[in-house]
C-alpha cells in the first residue's frame, strides 16, 4: 500500500505537489458509488495512486431528498504517497442539498463546490432542513462555488438517445463525472466500455449514459472550466513493474480464500447468513464458481458455523463469515470447534455497534469478542487485516495456521478496510508457498487425540478412512485415547495442551517490528487493523520533521508476536491508536504491566484523520 502526507505542500504555479481529495455526494439512487467506482478505474488507469472510501446508509431506500439518505464516495489520488482516502475535500460534488449539508464539513475552505442548481428548489430545501438556499444566501463564500444546471444539460443530451425523461435525469451522476473527467484530464473510455457492457439488453440506456457524461465533458471544454491551480498536475504514482488491478478488502478476501483451496488442495466451503458488510464476501466467492470453491447461505448465523465446522470434519476447508451480532451468535460453536480441534476460519467483518448499531459504518470493537468471547477456557488465534492487499495475505496466513495446527482462527476485518478499495499488485503465483496437509495417518492404535510434538496438532482423520473410525463432539476427551472423560487432571491437561499450541504457533510466527519511524525514541504509536493508513502516514510526516517517532502495526492479536517488551522498552511513551474504546490497550497492559500504554480512542463510525493522529502523537512529544 502506499503513503500519502497530512496536508501536501501545493504551489500556486499549475503543478500539484502531492495528492487531490474528491468526494462525490448525492440521494441513494443517484449512483453515487458507480460513480465513485468509475472514476476510481479510470484513475487507476492513469497511473495515480489511490485510496477510497465509499460512505453509505443504511436503509436500502432511504426517503429520497434527506439527510440521512445520503450516500457519498471519497477518494485520494495521487503519487507512491496516496495511504488514506484524505483527511479534507478538495472538490466537493453535491448533486442535492442533503448532500450539501451532509458534506459541507469535510470540504476544505477555499475548496471546489460543484452543485446540481437544478435540484435546489423549496421541496428540496425543506427535505434537507434547510431554511433558505444555501446557494443565495452567501453562506458558501468561503469556498469556490460552481452552481450547474446539471439535471437539465443532463436531459437535454440523453433524451435524443430515446430514452424517457425519468431514465434521462438518472444519468446526471455521469454528467458530473464527465466534467470531472476533463477537470483532471482522465479517458472516458473504460466507463463507456463498462456502459456498453453493463445495459447491453437496454443499448439505448448505455447511449444516454454516455451522451451526459460526454456532454459533462464538453461543458467543462467550452467553459474552460478550470480545477484550482493546485490541483492542475496531480503527481503521478510511480510503481513497481507488474500488473495491478484496483483490490477492496472484501476482493482480498474472497481472492486470499480462493489461493487457500489452490494452495492446499482442499475444496473450501463458504457458509454464511447474509448481514451487512460481510454479504458481499459470499457473494464474490459465488461468483467465482471454481471447483475449489463452494458456498451455502444457511438459515442462521449459529447454522452457518456448525455447518463449517462439518466441512471441517468431512475433510475439507470449512470458512464463515460474519459481521458484529453474528459473531456473538456463533460463539457457542467457536467453543465446539476448539474443543473437537478442527480447522476453521471465521471473518469477522466489524461494523459499528453495538446491537444493530450503525451497520455501514466503521468501528473495531469486536476484539473484545473475539480474544474472549466464548464459554469456558478457548484460546484462538486471532489476526487482523490492515487494508485490501493485506486481506489477501492474511486469510491465506489463517488457513495455513488452521491447517497446520488443527484450530480455528478468526480474521478480523471492519467496514472501512471490506469497503475501500486501492491499487494491488498481482502476487507471483507460483511464488506463493503450499499450504501442507498432512494426512498420512498411521492406522495402527490411532485415536484422534494423538499429537504431533511440534505443533500439538490432532491428526486429521476424515470420515471413511480405514482403521479411522472415531467420533467427536463437545464434551471432554481422554488425552491418551480420545473417549469420554470426565477426569478432573485429564481436563486440566487438555486445557493446557489446548492453551498451549497458541504459544507454538508464536514461536513460529514472525517476531514483532517497527513498522515505519524511528526503531527507537519519544513515542510509538501501536495500531491494528484499518488504522494503518492514518498511523504510518502521520508517523512519516513527524520524522520527516525530525521527531522521533515509531510506528507498530500488528496483525497477529492472539498470540501477540514475539519481541513486544523489548521494543516497548525503547520509547519514553507508548500510544495505541483504535477504533473503539481502548481493547487493545487494556489487552496489552494486562500483559505488560511495566509499560504504561495511552489510549487514543474513536467511536464516531468514522475512520481516524491523519490531523487527529497528527494533534495526539504532538501532545506526547511535547
Amino acid at each position: 500500500m502506499l503513503d500519502q502526507p497530512i496536508a501536501p505542500d501545493y504551489s500556486e504555479s499549475g503543478t500539484a505537489q502531492g495528492p487531490a481529495v474528491v468526494r462525490f455526494a448525492g440521494d441513494s439512487g443517484d449512483g453515487i458509488q458507480t460513480l465513485g467506482s468509475e472514476f476510481t478505474k479510470s484513475s487507476a488507469l492513469s497511473g495515480h495512486g489511490f485510496m477510497t472510501f465509499p460512505d453509505f446508509p443504511a436503509e436500502i431506500r432511504a426517503p429520497a431528498g434527506t439527510t440521512f439518505g445520503v450516500s457519498a464516495f471519497q477518494i485520494q489520488i495521487g503519487g507512491d504517497r496516496v495511504k488514506t482516502h484524505g483527511d479534507t475535500v478538495d472538490v466537493l460534488v453535491a448533486l442535492n442539498p442533503a448532500a450539501l449539508k451532509t458534506n459541507l464539513s469535510a470540504l476544505r475552505p477555499g475548496g471546489l463546490l460543484i452543485v446540481d442548481q437544478d435540484a435546489f428548489t423549496k421541496r428540496g430545501l425543506d427535505k434537507a432542513g434547510y431554511g433558505t438556499n444555501p446557494l443565495e444566501d452567501g453562506s458558501l463564500e468561503g469556498y469556490r462555488l460552481e452552481a450547474i444546471e446539471i439535471s437539465r444539460l443532463t436531459r437535454e443530451a440523453a433524451m435524443p438517445q430515446g430514452v424517457t425523461k425519468k431514465e434521462a435525469e438518472t444519468a446526471r451522476n455521469f454528467w458530473a463525472l464527465g466534467l470531472i473527467y476533463w477537470m483532471f484530464g482522465q479517458d472516458r473510455g473504460p466507463t463507456a466500455a463498462w456502459l456498453t457492457s453493463k445495459f447491453a439488453k437496454r443499448p439505448e440506456i448505455a447511449a444516454a449514459n454516455m451522451a451526459a457524461m460526454d456532454a459533462g465533458h464538453t461543458y467543462g471544454d467550452v467553459t474552460d472550466f478550470a480545477p484550482p491551480p493546485r490541483l492542475r498536475a496531480v503527481t503521478p504514482s510511480r510503481p513497481s513493474p507488474g500488473t495491478y488491478r484496483t483490490l477492496t478488502g472484501i476482493d482480498g478476501m474472497v481472492l486470499g480464500l480462493a489461493a487457500a483451496s489452490a494452495l492446499s488442495g482442499l475444496r473450501l466451503h463458504y457458509c454464511s447468513y447474509p448481514i451487512t458488510p460481510a454479504s458481499a464476501i459470499l457473494h464474490g466467492l459465488a461468483k467465482l464458481g471454481g471447483e475449489g470453491v463452494a458456498t451455502f447461505q444457511a438459515e442462521d448465523e449459529i447454522a452457518a458455523a456448525t455447518a463449517a465446522i462439518g466441512v471441517s470434519f468431512a475433510g475439507g476447508l470449512g470458512v464463515t463469515g460474519t459481521s458484529g451480532p453474528g459473531m456473538a451468535l456463533k460463539a457457542e460453536a467457536l467453543g465446539l470447534a476448539t474443543a473437537v480441534e478442527l480447522p476453521l476460519i471465521v471473518i469477522d467483518v466489524q461494523r459499528a455497534g453495538p446491537s444493530t448499531g450503525m451497520p455501514t459504518k466503521v468501528e473495531q470493537a469486536d476484539l473484545n469478542l473475539a480474544l474472549h468471547g466464548r464459554h469456558g477456557e478457548a484460546p484462538l488465534p486471532v489476526f487482523a487485516a490492515s487494508g485490501p492487499g493485506d486481506s489477501f495475505d492474511t486469510v491465506i496466513e489463517a488457513a495455513r495456521v488452521a491447517v497446520t495446527y488443527m484450530t480455528p482462527v478468526i480474521v478480523l476485518s471492519d467496514a472501512y478496510t471490506a469497503n475501500a478499495a486501492e491499487p494491488w499488485r498481482l502476487p507471483d503465483v507460483d511464488a506463493l508457498a503450499e499450504i501442507t496437509v498432512d494426512r498420512d495417518i498411521d492406522a495402527d492404535g490411532f485415536h484422534p487425540f494423538r499429537r504431533d510434538p511440534d505443533s500439538l496438532a490432532r491428526p486429521w482423520a476424515v470420515p471413511g478412512m480405514t482403521g479411522l473410525a472415531h467420533r467427536l463432539g463437545g464434551i471432554e476427551r481422554s488425552s491418551g485415547s480420545g473417549h469420554i472423560s470426565y477426569d478432573p487432571d485429564n481436563h486440566q491437561h487438555m486445557t493446557d495442551l489446548r492453551a498451549d499450541k497458541l504459544t507454538r504457533i508464536q514461536a513460529a510466527l514472525p517476531p514483532a517490528r517497527v513498522t515505519s519511524g524511528v526503531d527507537a525514541g519519544r513515542v510509538l504509536a501501536v495500531g491494528w487493523g484499518s488504522t494503518q493508513g492514518a498511523l504510518k502516514t502521520a508517523v512519516d510526516d513527524l520524522v520527516a520533521e525530525g521527531h522521533a517517532v515509531g510506528h507498530l502495526h500488528l496483525r497477529h492479536l492472539s498470540p501477540l508476536p514475539r519481541g513486544l517488551a523489548e521494543i516497548f522498552a525503547l520509547y519514553d511513551r507508548v500510544v495505541v491508536a483504535e477504533l473503539n474504546s481502548g481493547q487493545l490497550r487494556a489487552h496489552l497492559q494486562g500483559l505488560f504491566p511495566q509499560v504504561s500504554f495511552r489510549g487514543l480512542n474513536k467511536v464516531t463510525g468514522q475512520p481516524f484523520t491523519v490531523a487527529e493522529i497528527d494533534t495526539a502523537l504532538r501532545e506526547d512529544l511535547s
